[in-house]
């Protein structure tokens, strides 16, 4: 069992000791830091309103109710949207006016875990800074509750799913006409969280013919929620059976989207965003794109194949966003299927995917299997080094840096190193004894025995 906290919020399994796991006193510990934060944030305003949101998880009642009380005893007024999405609450922040706004979800986590994600008064993820000031006064119990007359009030706002819709479909680049005339036959895999709820009222929309598998928002995830290949065997099967155009895949929280071709096949989540770039820059006649360091080269590939730039951030949404502002980015993500559209909001949101890749599709006129073929091939390999707490990590990096310093070497976040027609990215993990290695080359034996490499070269440091 386990409580972590970073910069972005608390996240742990529920039940067990206080401190160990996500417990009730854990929950209204950090919801207290964020509620004092956000106060100390608006010196000058009477009424400060947080928005809260959660998925379908098991706890997500009782978590919801801790926080929202907390907030309230701070003098909070909170609008509750109830069941909602990731980037259904981004998008409800600024709509509310509000300064600031939580999400109670363990993304592609598992039902036993919980957390509570942190956004500021624009609907983003907040700042390291921030975080950390957050952290610091969860640690000193450093907030003070209001008097019975100056209590917040609390209210709930149900249908901002609907509200989220109509935003999308508003989108400039979003051709509900064309998608309305191709006549698509989908399957949606909503993993039994609130995917469930907006995936197929989006399409609904857009009058695509959708089959629902695990749509039922009860918590009861299925399968593991992570959208991986090994964990989606079920829609696979059933888009074959189905003749469908493709399949839908999207966490409990619907910032990650997985596409499943006609063939059952996977489209690949590092191309979910190959995909909406290369439509979004198509549409744009050019234009600029970021993606994290772990992501696709196939990125940079079709941002140049458009007269585009491409620029590698660090691991992380925050740090994908600050980068993306830097470059004036159209459109950027993560290779995980999370697609960050500047024209909607800074924030990672499968809706948004779902609408610009329909657009994509139907002007196209294309399979979705035939999509994904025009599009550069790269395979990767995602392995990591168990390592003693003794060893120095960050020496490691710093010698695998040093052994390939001729080659294109990037050290913003672990390091990078580009070879011609491959890369690797090592990384520390901040909450165990690992090094992350991830490679990719142009074949799944090349990826792999990369990987392989590296691994004993960094053994052989060690010993």
């Amino acid at each position: 069992m386990t409580l972590i906290k970073s910069i972005s919020g608390i996240r742990g399994t529920i039940g067990g000791k206080v401190g160990d796991n996500l417990t009730p006193l854990d929950a209204v510990k950090f919801a207290s830091a964020y509620g004092t934060f956000i106060k100390k944030r608006n010196p000058n305003k009477d009424k400060i309103t947080v928005v809260l949101g959660r998925d379908a998880r098991i706890s997500g009642k009782m978590i919801s109710s801790l926080v929202a009380n907390t907030l309230v005893g701070l003098g909070i007024d909170v609008v509750d949207l109830g069941l909602s999405t990731t980037p259904t609450v981004e998008v409800a922040v600024p709509l509310e006016k509000a300064e600031g706004g939580i999400i109670l979800t363990a993304s592609h986590n598992p039902k036993q875990w919980n957390a509570l994600k942190l956004l500021n008064e624009k609907g983003e993820f907040l700042s390291g800074v921030d975080g950390e000031k957050i952290l610091a006064a969860a640690e000193k119990d450093d907030y003070s509750f209001s008097e019975v007359d100056d209590l917040g009030s609390y209210s709930k706002k149900p249908g901002y799913i609907n509200k989220h819709i109509e935003e999308v479909l508003a989108l400039e680049l979003v051709d509900v006409d064309a998608i309305k005339k191709a006549g698509f036959k989908v399957v949606v895999d909503g993993v039994n969280s609130t995917g469930g709820i907006a995936i197929p009222a989006l399409l609904k929309e857009l009058n695509v013919e959708c089959i629902e598998l695990y749509c039922e928002p009860n918590g009861h995830f299925p399968h593991n929620p992570e959208p991986l290949k090994e964990h989606l065997t079920d829609i696979s099967e059933l888009v074959v059976k189905e003749k469908a155009d493709f399949g839908i895949v999207v966490d409990p929280d619907v910032d990650r989207l997985a596409l499943i071709c006609e063939d059952g096949s996977m489209f690949g989540e590092e191309y979910t965003l190959v995909a909406c770039a290369d439509y979004v820059l198509g549409q744009k006649g050019g234009g600029n794109t970021v993606s994290n360091l772990s992501s696709s080269r196939a990125l940079r590939d079709v941002t140049q194949k458009h007269g585009g730039t491409y620029t590698a951030s660090a691991v992380g949404e925050v740090n994908v966003v600050i980068k993306m502002k830097e470059t004036n980015t159209v459109i950027g993500g993560e290779g995980n299927g999370g697609i960050i559209y500047p024209a909607s909001h800074y924030g990672r949101d499968s809706l948004v995917g779902v609408a610009l890749f329909l657009s994509h599709l139907a002007k196209k006129q294309i399979s979705c299997k035939a999509l994904r073929d025009s599009y550069p091939s790269y395979f990767m390999s995602k392995n990591k080094i168990q390592l003693t707490p003794e060893i120095d990590v960050d020496q490691i990096l710093k010698d695998m840096a040093t052994k390939y310093a001729n080659e294109d070497i990037n050290t913003i976040d672990g390091v990078k190193i580009d070879f011609e027609k491959e890369w690797v990215h090592l990384r520390k993990s901040n909450t165990e004894p690992i090094i992350r290695i991830y490679t990719e080359s142009d074949s799944q034996e090349n990826a792999n025995a990369l990987a392989e490499r590296i691994i004993k070269e960094i053994k052989e440091i060690i010993a």
